[in-house]
This record gives structure tokens, C-alpha cells and sequence, in this order.
């Protein structure tokens, strides 16, 4: 494993715990989330625009796959609003299970889409990170009154299946060949207009303290997204790494976080959880 690999990959967990963490800081403080995303992708073009200073003309080409581009651009606020909506209704834990058991669907297309060779070692790897999810996702029950339980499912179900499938789509866009800084700023700008969109139908009120959430929100997010990119482009030979390793390691440090930050109560099996997901990445780790 490239040193170069371990860097991006430690930052694109860092980040996305830190999204996580502002998610649930959030909910505490009354931001509107669908404002908070809204700015969110202004910062995260932005810094796009300023850090890789695109060329987005040069995506005018037969070979650009602009459906990937559309479908990530439509899916990035849904999904995000998705799971706002499933935090809400579902609460934190279930939703936080649904994102992170969407490692399924690209550990899937690794094998199905990308041609990866299935080894013993990457079987037992799969094998033991499925049951690390189970033990470090398991938590006290905890009864909630008042909720739809058909739109409660559907919104954990979107959640899962939309996750699973922009792992895909980065994995897809990053294979492609298309310009690596045109791509993201195309994919960034098209879901902060439909989310723009959706604000000025509903004539949403902006308040302060949501544009601020988003700032530090679209600081979050272009981080997770560029690093996690970055960490397919420098280790493209096994996705299966990469997919298991920043889903694994998310939620590892997030268990480690909420028990830290938020005084959440560790379980034994989380702490089992822990060390199995340390023992899954090396088991993917290529011999």
C-alpha cells in the first residue's frame, strides 16, 4: 500500500466523519439542512474553481460521459436531502446504518462492472467487514413514537441504495479518462442549481446560521469528495480496498468520535466491530 494511498484515504475519512459530526451538531441547533447544502455546493465549486482552475470546454467531447455527470448531479442533493430526511424521521443511528451497509453495492460492481478478480483473501476480507458493520453498527433500541413507517423506510432505503450508487458513479467517472477538475466542477455546480432550484420553489427563508453550517459544510464535503476520488485514481487496481477501507474506517473513527464527543455509550460489540474492521483492511490489502 502506496504512502500516497494512506494520505488521501486518512482525509477522505477525516472529512466525511467531520460532515457526520456537523450533521448531528445540526439537528441540535435548529439549521435547515436543505439551506445548509444548498451553500454547501457553492463553497465546494468554488473551491474547485480557485484550487484546480477547470476547463469545463474541455468536456465538450464525444467521450465525456455526460450521464454520469447528470446523474451525479442530481443525486448529490437528493441523497443528502434523503438522508436528512431519514435522520429526522429514522434518527441518526438507522440512518447512519443505512450509509454505511451501502458498501455492498460498490463492493458488488467491483466484481460485476470493474472486472476485479475475486481472491480468497478479498472474500474473507468481505466477510469479515460485513460482519465488522454488523457488530459497530448495533445499538440500544430505542422506541420512536410518531413516525410514517412507510416513508421512514423509504427514506433509509434511498439512503442506502443512493450512496452505494454515487460510490459507483465516482469510481465509474474516475476510470473514464474525462478531466478530473472539469468533472467535479460540472458535477458540484449542476447539484447546487437543483438544489437552488428546490429552495426557490419552496421560498425558503434564509436564516444566518444555515449559511454558515454550509460553509463549513461544503469545506467538509469537497474534501471527502476529491480525497476519496483521488484515493481510486492512486490505487486503481483494487476498488474493493478502497471501498471497504473508507467505509470501514468511517465508521470506526465515527464509533470512536460519538463515544468521545458525543458521550454515546460504547457496546462490546462495537469495540469488536473496531478490531474486525481493522483485521478486514488488511485481508484486502493486495499480496
Amino acid at each position: 500500500m502506496t504512502k500516497a494511498f494512506m494520505y488521501t484515504l486518512i482525509a477522505s475519512v477525516a472529512c466525511s466523519v467531520a460532515v457526520s459530526i456537523l450533521l448531528k451538531m445540526a439537528r441540535r441547533r435548529n439549521i435547515q439542512i436543505d439551506q445548509a447544502i444548498a451553500v454547501n455546493y457553492v463553497v465546494a465549486a468554488s473551491l474547485c474553481l480557485v484550487i484546480f482552475q477547470p476547463h469545463p470546454a474541455s468536456l465538450l467531447t464525444p467521450a465525456t460521459p455526460w450521464w454520469i455527470l447528470i446523474a451525479l448531479g442530481v443525486m448529490l442533493p437528493t441523497i443528502f436531502l434523503a438522508m436528512a430526511g431519514a435522520v429526522r424521521h429514522a434518527g441518526i443511528v438507522l440512518s447512519d446504518a443505512a450509509q454505511r451497509l451501502s458498501l455492498f453495492i460498490p463492493l458488488l460492481a467491483a466484481f460485476v462492472l470493474f472486472g476485479e478478480t475475486l481472491s480468497l483473501n478479498k472474500l474473507a476480507g468481505i466477510g469479515v467487514a460485513i460482519v465488522a458493520l454488523i457488530c459497530l453498527l448495533i445499538r440500544p433500541r430505542q422506541a420512536e413514537a410518531g413516525n410514517d413507517t412507510r416513508s421512514t423506510v423509504l427514506l433509509l432505503l434511498s439512503v442506502w441504495t443512493g450512496y452505494g450508487a454515487i460510490d459507483v458513479l465516482f469510481k465509474q467517472l474516475s476510470k473514464s479518462g474525462a478531466a478530473f477538475s472539469s468533472s467535479l466542477f460540472v458535477a458540484f455546480t449542476l447539484a447546487g442549481v437543483l438544489i437552488f432550484l428546490y429552495l426557490i420553489a419552496r421560498r425558503s427563508v434564509w436564516a444566518k446560521r444555515n449559511i454558515i453550517a454550509g460553509l463549513v459544510l461544503g469545506t467538509l464535503n469537497f474534501g471527502n469528495i476529491y480525497f476519496y476520488i483521488r484515493a481510486h485514481q492512486v490505487f486503481p487496481q483494487n476498488p474493493t480496498l478502497v471501498f471497504s477501507a473508507m467505509n470501514i474506517g468511517v465508521i470506526s473513527l465515527g464509533t470512536l468520535v460519538g463515544a468521545g464527543l458525543f458521550k454515546e455509550k460504547l457496546l462490546w460489540t462495537n469495540v469488536l466491530g473496531i478490531v474486525l474492521a481493522i483485521t478486514a483492511i488488511v485481508l484486502l490489502i493486495p499480496k
